[in-house]
């Protein structure tokens, strides 16, 4: 059972013993008759062969309040596109698929692209927000949440505990980020535990606690990939198509929401999905990778606010962050001592090592290039400069699922 300590600037909604989970369902039953709900599945086709895919497939059979669920897949064949709409056949949901390599949506991201707007690689960010203009282009949605497909520990409670504060209009919030324990015979979430906090609380020192940064500092498990929004913001955010995606989604929302709109609640008591390798060698892949978008989203976002960076202040920064980050190791490995877990102290410093080598990285790429690849632009930003997208998406989409 969690306590129930409010820090930080976002409301914390905590998990307090067993949820009744027939009333929360019974009441997002009722609240979504005006505040419709869609859910997005961001989805590799493998994971159609895992474990985790039908486990999450058996527990949404059972989910009332959910009007629509949007998979929005990544790069797969005619063949394996039409084995996934069987896939997801069984859902009793009205589900749509988006094939995102496919000639018709190819068609619209070239549309997109054409009218000078840079939608970056493929990825899990420009999956989601191709499906949030399609969510869009039904024009009957009021709210949208967003949970991967690989998570081993999947239930109904997480997604009624992620939807309810912006789904119930008498909590009405804007946003609302879930998050979790990742525990087994260890901690997990090296990259959260041991670079985005150290990193985060090591640049409030170096810049004076910026109300940016109090706001990203607020968030128990920044990393998170579960969240539900007011269907405006999917209309008016701008977010990075690379591995910086949840940070700078929460830097967009720290722009475009008043702080006392957005919330974070806990939504598992514990949470197991596939692990990234450390890759410390070879920077194109595994959490060094991960660690240098990361790096590089959070400084841009800082740049536009007026941060201005040099040679020094970087050199400043990482040796705050070693000596952050070694403290806050000391912290975990004595948390894992009092519940008696696995603590790798080598493999956990190598990962401050790697995260180190990463940030110098980031801070390179950023002093040669401070604006460097731009984000996916806002929805609002495209209709603008395309009225008819949506119409033509909504067209290749549907078309898609029917053949």
């Amino acid at each position: 059972m969690a306590d129930f300590h409010q820090s930080g600037l976002v409301a914390t909604f905590h998990k307090l013993g067993e949820t009744n989970l027939d009333r929360i369902e019974s009441e997002l039953s009722w609240y979504s008759q005006e505040r419709p709900i869609a859910l997005v599945l961001p989805s590799l086709y493998s994971e159609l062969e895992g474990e985790a895919l039908k486990t999450i497939i058996r527990e949404l059979k059972e989910i009332k309040y959910i009007k629509e669920l949007v998979v929005t897949l990544g790069h797969c064949t005619r063949e394996e596109f039409d084995h996934a709409r069987k896939f997801f056949s069984v859902l009793p949901q009205t589900t749509r698929l988006i094939w995102n390599n496919g000639e018709r949506v190819g068609h619209v991201y070239k549309t997109i692209e054409s009218a000078g707007l840079h939608l970056g690689e493929t990825g899990k960010g420009k999956s989601a927000w191709m499906a949030y203009g399609f969510i869009l282009a039904e024009r009957n949605f009021k709210v949208i949440a967003l949970h991967d497909c690989d998570i081993l520990t999947y239930n109904r409670e997480m997604l009624a505990r992620l939807c309810y504060p912006v789904a119930s209009p008498n909590l009405d919030y804007e946003f609302c980020k879930g998050y979790y324990s990742r525990v087994t015979d260890r901690m997990h979430g090296r990259v959260t535990r041991l670079l985005v906090t150290p990193l985060i609380r090591s640049l409030k020192k170096v810049l004076g606690h910026p109300a940016l940064l109090e706001f990203l500092d607020s968030f128990k498990y920044p990393l998170a990939g579960e969240f539900s929004m007011d269907i405006d913001l999917a209309r008016v955010n701008k977010i990075p198509a690379d591995w910086g995606l949840e940070m700078g989604v929460l830097a967009e929302i720290y722009r475009n929401c008043a702080v006392r709109r957005v919330c974070q609640i806990d939504i598992a008591d514990n949470y197991e999905h596939k692990h990234q390798a450390l890759s410390p060698d070879d920077a194109s892949k595994g959490l060094l990778k991960m660690c240098i978008d990361i790096s590089k989203s959070l400084f841009r976002t800082l740049a536009s606010e007026g941060v201005v960076f040099s040679d020094g202040f970087f050199k400043t920064l990482i040796a705050t962050y070693v000596t952050t980050a070694q403290d806050m190791l000391k912290r975990y490995e004595d948390d894992a001592a009092v519940n008696g877990l696995i603590f790798d102290r080598h493999e956990e410093s190598l990962a401050v090592e790697t995260f180190t080598g990463g940030i110098k990285i980031a801070a390179e790429t950023i002093t040669k290039d401070p604006l460097g690849v731009p984000l996916i632009p806002s929805w609002d930003r495209v209709t603008s400069a395309l009225p008819d997208i949506l119409s033509m998406l909504k067209e290749a989409v549907d078309k898609d699922n029917k053949h």
